[in-house]
């Protein structure tokens, strides 16, 4: 069965290559009433033989334009023989943490075959967006290029100097933009760095970029790098740019490379005009690129925990107002959310047995708080066998246990983080699945729970279900912020939070609930298991020959 988010063959076909999609959009709809929209591409994929359409992927959110030239790109599976239709739906996002977009802040949409776009003259095509009555909604222009099998990706370095002033009241705020060449002499863009706030002298961080997005494995293709001042309204000043390619990009592991950043309308108005400052290359390397296959293949095993909140604030189990409720009908979001994550670790997961926990409630005998305790009521031995057997034992421990309080995850988090702390090695890898149905009672010894385990070879779902507001999660979950505690700044990012009523399928479909909530908590596991294994040096083990 296809991955989700994958394009789905007919039995037997072979992809003939892979195909990487780029996404501008020109004279998008105007939503908002202060600034510009904030516009993300979705696209959708036909279910082959079907009329259905499923979520493939998203480009990021860029603000304030309606003109964007997106990043974030989209890697096909490309068949000859199949009619692969595709749908481009546009939004205006308000909030970049919600998942569900609204028919309100629909900007417009088009549908295209993958081969028209591959057919068409260079692999460029452009088509008006259409779907708001009785308005014009701009155009999407949409690039394809197969994709080489280069594996190498390159970290590199730069800083500025002497950079032309841009703003009235500070200096300037610059960042660079990456492109690559095409055949007919335009470009697609393929990296941005970070803005560096109120200097002409920056040095940004250092990224890491695939050598495919760089140059698609010509070494002598043109890399074209803008440098721009940001503007909070989107309108970035041009500050100049300037030209090189990847071979003379890696020449700089033993020379150092200076460029001169060149402004074309400054140079024909001003005779003594000498550049806009100058870029430096502080340092290039090259490795090669390991996927998660790679780890999975050379036997990385995924061990999948589960933490379940019995608090009071979920209600009485007998009652059908409760989020434990059990119905005849159809699952608890509880049960929904642990099947739908579980089902797709547990094939990484050889032996099938995984510890489960709750936390929050009064256990027998005694009636003493726990926040670890075991759902099948073995201390020595936690595991239940398959989710079957998870979902088992917490239907038992609602029948024994009292519900209670405080919300506490400490516990529970650092109880995984002691087992993988046992083995960093990278032959282990630990996923940690907690669901809850509201405010952290524990956030100070939760951040720093977190933060320790930043370090070891562990990621944290936490699926949040029920109406509640999940401010405190949000936090945890480091995307925008990295998160710190004690001034203690977390390594890597190892928290994904989603609220589970995103995904609650209007038609009351729990199978489709399932599978988007499955997509979303899981899609950043690869990420920060690679991210791990990069940091400890830790290259997969060959396969055992067959």
């Amino acid at each position: 069965m296809a991955a989700p988010g994958a394009l789905e063959p007919a039995a037997g076909s072979v992809p003939g290559t892979k195909v990487e999609l780029t996404v501008s959009c020109r004279n998008l709809l105007d939503m908002d009433t202060f600034s510009k929209s904030d516009p993300v591409v979705v696209l959708f994929v036909q279910v082959s033989g079907s009329s259905e359409w499923k979520e493939f992927g998203r480009t990021e959110v860029i603000d304030n334009t309606l003109n964007p030239d997106f990043v974030r790109k989209f890697v096909l599976d490309y068949y000859f023989e199949e009619k692969q239709n595709l749908r481009f739906d546009v939004y205006n996002v308000d909030s970049k943490s919600c998942s569900v977009l609204k028919q309100k802040d629909f900007l417009g949409q088009a549908f295209v075959a993958l081969g028209e776009v591959i057919g068409s003259q260079r692999g460029r095509l452009e088509r008006p967006l259409t779907g708001v009555p009785g308005k014009r909604c701009g155009t999407i222009l949409l690039l394809a290029e197969e994709l080489s099998n280069c594996r190498d990706i390159v970290t590199m370095q730069l800083c500025a100097n002497k950079l032309d002033k841009k703003d009235f009241f500070g200096k300037s705020d610059p960042f660079l933009v990456f492109y690559r060449s095409n055949e007919d002499g335009t470009f697609t863009i393929c990296h941005k760095t970070e803005v560096v706030k109120n200097t002409l002298n920056p040095v940004w961080q250092p990224f890491t970029i695939p050598v495919r997005a760089l140059c698609n494995g010509d070494y002598d293709r043109t890399v074209k790098i803008d440098v721009y001042d940001w503007d909070r309204d989107g309108s970035h000043d041009f500050i100049g740019e300037f030209a090189t390619s990847y071979r003379e990009l890696s020449r700089a592991q033993s020379q150092f490379t200076v460029y001169e950043v060149l402004n074309p309308r400054k140079k024909c108005k001003k005779k003594k005009y000498v550049n806009s400052g100058t870029v430096t290359l502080l340092s290039f390397s090259v490795e090669s690129e390991f996927t998660f296959v790679d780890y999975i293949r050379g036997g990385t095993q995924l061990n999948f925990t589960v933490a379940i909140d019995f608090t009071a604030s979920n209600g009485l189990p007998s009652q059908p107002t409760s989020l434990h409720y059990v119905s005849p009908y159809q699952l608890s979001a509880y049960a929904l959310a642990l099947k739908a994550v579980g089902e797709i670790i547990q094939d990484y997961d050889s032996d099938k047995l995984f510890p489960a926990y709750g936390f929050g409630a009064k256990v027998p005998p005694d009636g003493k708080i726990s926040h670890h305790f075991p759902l099948n009521n073995n201390v020595d031995n936690p595991s239940c066998a398959g989710i079957e057997g998870v979902l088992e034992s917490y239907l038992q421990s609602l029948r024994t246990v009292q519900l209670y309080g405080p919300t506490n995850f400490a516990p529970v988090i650092n109880q995984v983080a002691g087992t993988a702390a046992q083995v960093t090695d990278g032959s282990q890898y630990h996923v940690l699945l907690i669901i809850t149905d509201g405010v952290i009672s524990d956030m100070l010894q939760t951040k720093e729970a977190i933060v320790t385990a930043s370090s070891l070879p562990m990621s944290i779902i936490i699926v949040g279900v029920g109406p509640a507001e999940f401010e405190a999660m949000e936090e945890l979950d480091g995307d925008e912020v990295r998160l710190s505690s004690r001034g203690r700044y977390a390594e890597r990012d190892i928290v994904q939070f989603v609220p589970f009523r995103d995904y609650v399928d209007d038609s009351g479909n729990q199978v489709l609930s399932m599978a988007r909530l499955a997509k979303d908590v899981l899609a950043e596991i690869p990420e920060q298991l690679l991210s791990y294994m990069k940091t400890r040096d830790i290259k997969p083990r060959r396969a055992d020959p067959e």
